[in-house]
């Protein structure tokens, strides 16, 4: 029987598999007006597509928890009921589907305010929708990017107030897992680093001070977040740097944290907070820091990277290096990879009545 296929149950929420999607920005949200950061048809269309194939979780893009948390104007956000009632569409298709929705609850920090990929992505400003970038520190990301203003301790508890409010309209939304987004250089995984991290309050300097933000956020979304939910937290697990930033040794060490403030399960990538980084790509470049954490930890773990095949997919699940794969590229080029790999693997994966010729 395939491993790939079998059910994953965390707290009381059944995931039918474990090829799941992650966020995927797709930079397609209205940039003003009354429908800014609220999903649309592309939103419904590009999800819908790969609940209808297979899929056993769906985790929505990077969603804002404020206007200026967006990476660009077109992100999606949750910070208002109008975009809480548009996911509503979404959450309920997925259902029907058989597909357990998620959303990635996100901030950019410094690197916010930026055009969509296929624009060039580089910073914007005001006259086209941007704003001034916050972050732990005055630290610029690169050359392309201007200095980001540093939060105050005040503004840092605003920003805890803000994931725990986009994770209550996510509930009203009918998610049923929430990912607070650790990774890819983005405002929490910003405080992580001392690579961009350079404060000298409670909130920089150790390992204690550095997670002290990621930890307040996790608490404040975990109380709102129903008990019988679980809760996903996404890390880079290393920067890929020599010296001076996190560390693989630190993930394991925050997972054993993160899984006793409430976190059910890392989503482990690595990379993002460092520009010019040499990152050695290749097939499942990323599985090996999952399968770190999961041997050093008690902590379920998911993992990603370069995971295009059914067989290496298999063979992750099944040899216990991860408890589920994350397929980004492959599920926007192939939506029904999943019941592709259902029947290679002789798998057992839901067909929409209306697919049945497909079987």
């Amino acid at each position: 029987m395939s491993a790939l296929f079998q059910p994953f149950t965390l707290r009381d929420v059944t995931i039918p598999n474990r090829v799941w999607m992650p966020p995927m920005c797709q930079y397609s949200a209205a940039p003003e007006g009354p429908e800014t950061g609220a999903p649309n048809d592309w939103h419904f269309a590009h999800y819908a597509a790969r609940a209808a194939g297979g899929t056993g979780l769906i985790i929505v893009e990077a969603t804002g928890v404020s206007p200026e948390g967006r990476i660009s104007p077109y992100d999606l956000g949750i910070w208002n009921d109008t975009q809480a009632e548009a996911f509503r569409r979404i959450t309920r298709f997925l259902v029907s589907q058989g597909t357990v929705p998620g959303i990635q609850l996100a901030h950019a920090g410094r690197k916010a305010s930026t055009d969509r990929p296929w624009k060039g992505g580089a910073p914007v400003g005001p006259d086209a929708h941007g704003w001034q970038a916050l972050a732990p520190s005055a630290v610029a990301f690169d050359d392309r990017h201007p200095v980001p203003t540093e939060l105050t301790t005040d503004q840092i508890g605003e920003i805890v107030g803000q994931f725990a409010a986009a994770a209550r309209r996510a509930l009203a939304a009918g998610f049923e897992v929430a990912e607070v987004h650790g990774a890819h250089g983005y405002l929490i995984n910003q405080f992580l680093s001392p690579h961009s991290n350079h404060r000298t309050d409670a909130y920089g300097g150790s390992y204690e001070n550095r997670t002290r933000f990621a930890l307040e956020v996790v608490d404040a979304v975990r109380e709102v977040w129903p008990d019988d939910k679980p809760l996903f937290f996404r890390i880079s697990a290393t920067e890929w740097l020599e010296d001076g930033g996190w560390t693989a040794d630190d993930t394991v060490r925050f997972a054993a944290d993160l899984h006793a403030h409430g976190i059910d399960l890392l989503d482990v990538s690595t990379g993002g907070n460092a520009s010019g980084v040499r990152i050695p790509v290749g097939p499942g470049y990323q599985v090996p820091f999952a399968a770190r954490v999961k041997a050093g930890t008690t902590m379920p773990v998911a993992a990603v990277g370069l995971i295009t095949d059914a067989e290496q997919a298999e063979k992750i699940v099944a040899n216990g290096e991860a408890d589920a794969v994350l397929l980004g590229r492959e599920l926007l080029r192939d939506p029904s990879w999943a019941r592709r790999a259902a029947r290679e693997l002789g798998g057992d994966v839901r067909v929409p009545d209306q697919y049945h010729r497909s079987v």
